[in-house]
């Protein structure tokens, strides 16, 4: 106890300390900016690079800690950075391996944020970029050059869910000395393992599958590689992309029912893509586990497992407004970007905006990402919607 006699002083600096030897389920949510060191010579000495100590909330806690060790196991890497969200976590790969002068080369369906950070942020930092055919390995390997220092690979591919051959991908970088980042927000750690293709770095937007709530933003990078870790942390550290201890505690409470979660996602989706695909009106169902979905042989090939995310076209034949109004018909599926939470969404793009090469695409693009209710009910609704276009 402080020898004031002041209450609020008595407060602050009050001697009580829990006993030791607490268990329980959950892991301990721990909330600081400030770390308390018991010596000057113990905050000379601590660092947080080997997670041997605490040194300031924004480098960590054992909440995080908790979680970065938990995700690099997931994905059978090494180190794990938290960041804020998953296009934050983009952006802690780029800035931290690019500098005036590189070059970083993306899919043709990427992320979109991703493909605006390139023409925007990052060309006004004088780097440059260009897009890559994902479907034709080739084509990567004639567009890498001496600037080239970073290649992003997604599977499948956002949106239209081409899924490629990552092995031959991966094979075009490595054979060029070139780093590769590959999003797998998609396989969650549980479709395929990204390490065993040779990729140098795995990243996740944590606020789909691992949340599974749809009410945390966050995103990781893991590696496996301690030099190049090292050197992202330094970048992430330097940007002050902290994650918040109670989102924290979100993603470690869902991690535990992931994969009861994603493979419940996968058979739901499955079974109304394969349904959705014998509908009038629908012209094609992108699913890579789909036969006859552009990839679908790369993905029978490395994948055990699929996500609950596909889309349709519709007949070209539609109007723009009949499209629109399918969609509003919808009851279960409601409007909104993201997926992976218990909610059914839907969403319908613009192809024109998103892709050059519009010809092996023809028709108006769905995208639905499945959630958790009764297959026969969202059934039923995509029914219902789908008689009002005739």
């Amino acid at each position: 106890m402080s020898d004031s006699d002041d209450l609020i002083t008595q407060l602050v600096h009050h001697p009580y300390q829990a006993p030791a030897g607490w268990g329980a389920v959950p892991p301990g949510v721990f909330k600081a900016s400030t770390v308390i060191f018991p010596s000057v010579a113990a905050l000379r000495g601590r660092s947080y690079t080997a997670k041997t100590g605490y040194t300031y909330g924004l480098r960590g806690t054992p909440t995080t800690y908790q979680l970065e060790e938990r995700l690099a196991t997931l994905e059978g890497g090494r180190f794990c950075i938290l960041s804020p969200s998953g296009l934050a976590a983009i952006t802690n790969v780029n800035l931290g391996l690019l500098k005036q002068g590189d070059e970083v080369l993306l899919p043709a369906n990427v992320y979109g944020p991703s493909a605006d950070m390139a023409a925007s942020v990052l060309s006004g930092w004088g780097i440059t970029h260009q897009t890559y055919d994902p479907m034709n390995p080739a084509d990567l390997a004639a567009r890498i050059s001496e600037r080239t220092k970073l290649v992003w690979i997604e599977a499948p591919g956002s949106v239209t869910m081409e899924f490629p051959d990552l092995p031959a991908l991966v094979a075009a970088a490595q054979a060029r000395g070139v780093l590769t980042a590959l999003d797998n927000t998609w396989g969650a750690g549980l479709a395929f393992r990204a390490f065993d293709f040779g990729v140098d770095i795995v990243m996740h937007a944590l606020t789909k599958y691992p949340s599974g709530g749809a009410d945390v933003l966050m995103g990781a990078v893991i590696t496996r590689d301690e030099a190049l870790h090292l050197k992202l942390l330094k970048l992430h550290g330097q940007l002050g992309l902290g994650v918040a201890a109670n989102d924290v505690e979100f993603i470690l409470r869902g991690l535990p029912t992931l994969a009861l979660r994603y493979h419940a996602h996968d058979a739901a989706a499955r079974q109304l893509a394969a349904w959705l695909g014998t509908q009038r009106h629908v012209t094609r169902v992108l699913h890579p586990a789909l036969p006859g979905a552009p990839g679908h042989g790369h993905w029978a090939a490395h994948c055990t497992a699929a996500a609950g995310l596909f889309s349709i076209l519709l007949d070209p034949a539609l109007r723009r407004a009949q499209v629109d109004a399918f969609v509003d018909a919808l009851r279960l599926f409601r409007i909104g970007y993201s997926w992976g939470g218990p909610m059914s969404l839907v969403v319908p793009y613009e192809l024109d905006a998103m892709r050059s090469d519009r010809s092996a695409l023809p028709g108006h693009l769905v995208r639905f990402s499945i959630g958790l209710e009764g297959v026969a009910d969202l059934q039923a609704d995509l029914a219902q919607a789908l008689a009002q276009l005739g």
